[in-house]
């Protein structure tokens, strides 16, 4: 399997059309990313995929795991994000607003959920 590594200059867009190039060929693909830079851009590619594959009735989950990697002699820590097939309407499912439920406002001022 072709590993998508994502730096944090690398362009959603372009990813994300990788992603889905891999999805609709093998079912599946996997994208590295080390750093906050890095797992943003891998990030909004996996959710801007799933616009580009809704059209064939194709949509994806991923699951997200840590891996370790060495540069230059140090050891870091990656997010390796596995991201396969699913059933397109469960995933549609799973990702709507309840019924009757507002969209949620962000509100930088609120204290934390625990």
């Amino acid at each position: 399997m072709n590993v998508l590594k994502v730096a944090a200059q690398s362009k959603p867009t372009a990813v994300a059309g990788a992603v889905a190039g891999l999805i609709r060929e093998d079912g599946r693909a996997e994208l590295q990313a080390i750093g906050a830079g890095a797992v943003n851009q891998a990030i909004k590619a996996i959710a801007i995929s799933r616009s580009y594959l809704s059209s064939q009735h194709l949509d994806i989950i991923c699951v997200p795991t840590f891996m370790e990697v060495e540069i230059n002699h140090s050891q870091r820590t990656g997010l390796r994000l596995v991201v396969q097939r699913w059933d397109y309407d469960e995933v549609r499912s799973i990702a709507a607003e309840p019924e009757g439920q507002q969209p949620r406002v962000w509100d930088e001022d609120a204290e934390p959920s625990e």
